[in-house]
């Protein structure tokens, strides 16, 4: 059977095959266009030809998209609604590579999303946070030295997760990491998160390879877990943030991702150039850094506002 006899279902099936192994896409990603073209082939039927789809189709889909709601019975925001639609898009463009007759993937437009609000965290507040860590147990330890990486080098939470102790050089205080679309980067560290790795991975007298582990409670004697099983979830490092903020006494919802906002507009309040800090998060765009100027113009302001009289 050629290409061009195949359904919607069996292409479908092809595209998410050519992701996996042509592109070599993360898991997350192929689990993203897995769920979001399921969505797609369930709306218009999986026996149908990619040929009859039309862009009067894909408007329904659209509206379909608007009025769908959650779990929660509320309806998909415009940032999820435009991830199902760039996943089609991707697909009708690895149709026409192809020269499988299917809608134009210029013809789908995505909907304008208004503007992002960045949270970030001042200097006295990451302050606050740290010294909120008690750093005399071995899990505080591990927990002082996440705190410090995540606002030290902008880390995605899911990066820091996979991270092994070999790969990170508390000497040179740079080390490499694999990123979105399996891109690598270099992140660097302050001496002081260096010194807070260095602290516990001296503490530890284990030898599993992640970097950062679960640790026994008082009441137990050890884990009795492998050492890729000891290694923390994003869910995890998500409460140990949430669990510090709480400490500290601070009301904003902060997470991993507040500290990576937070090193990204420190280094552009301070002076950085905005090529620098996107190569440093290892964003593909520079239009996804730029998220962040208009919250240093704002820094600006309020600086002129108080030395201007």
């Amino acid at each position: 059977m050629s290409a061009n006899d195949k359904n919607l279902g069996a292409l479908v099936k092809d595209f998410l095959i050519f992701c996996e192994i042509g592109k070599n896409q993360s898991d997350k990603t192929l689990e993203n266009y897995q769920r979001y073209l399921k969505s797609f082939v369930d709306f218009f039927g999986g026996e149908r030809m990619t040929e009859e789809i039309t862009l009067t189709d894909v408007e329904n889909y659209r509206l379909y998209l608007a009025r769908r709601k959650t779990a929660k019975d509320e309806r998909l925001q415009i940032k999820t609604q435009n991830y199902y639609l760039i996943a089609l898009r991707a697909f009708l463009k690895f149709l026409h590579k192809r020269d499988i007759a299917a809608l134009s993937p210029e013809k789908i437009e995505l909907p304008k999303i208004p503007e992002r609000h960045i949270e970030f965290l001042s200097r006295e507040e990451v302050e606050q946070i740290f010294s909120s860590v008690n750093s005399e147990t071995p899990s505080g330890k591990r927990d002082a030295a996440i705190l410090e990486t995540l606002y030290s080098t902008g880390l995605r939470v899911s990066e820091l997760c996979k991270l092994n102790r070999a790969e990170v050089n508390v000497k040179t205080r740079e080390f490499a990491v694999r990123g979105k679309g399996q891109k690598v980067r270099i992140v660097f560290l302050t001496e002081k998160a260096a010194a807070k790795i260095a602290d516990y991975f001296a503490a530890r007298n284990d030898n599993c390879a992640p970097a950062f582990i679960a640790h026994a409670h008082k009441s137990q004697d050890k884990i009795g877990m492998d050492s890729n099983d000891r290694r923390l979830s994003r869910v995890v490092v998500e409460n140990i943030v949430r669990k510090y903020t709480r400490l500290a006494g601070i009301v904003k919802k902060v997470t991993p991702h507040t500290l990576r906002h937070s090193f990204a507009t420190v280094l552009l309040q301070n002076g950085a150039d905005l090529r620098s800090v996107q190569m440093m998060l290892g964003h593909s765009s520079i239009t996804t850094t730029q998220i962040y100027t208009h919250l240093t113009d704002q820094h600006l302001k309020e600086v002129h506002e108080k030395y201007h009289k």
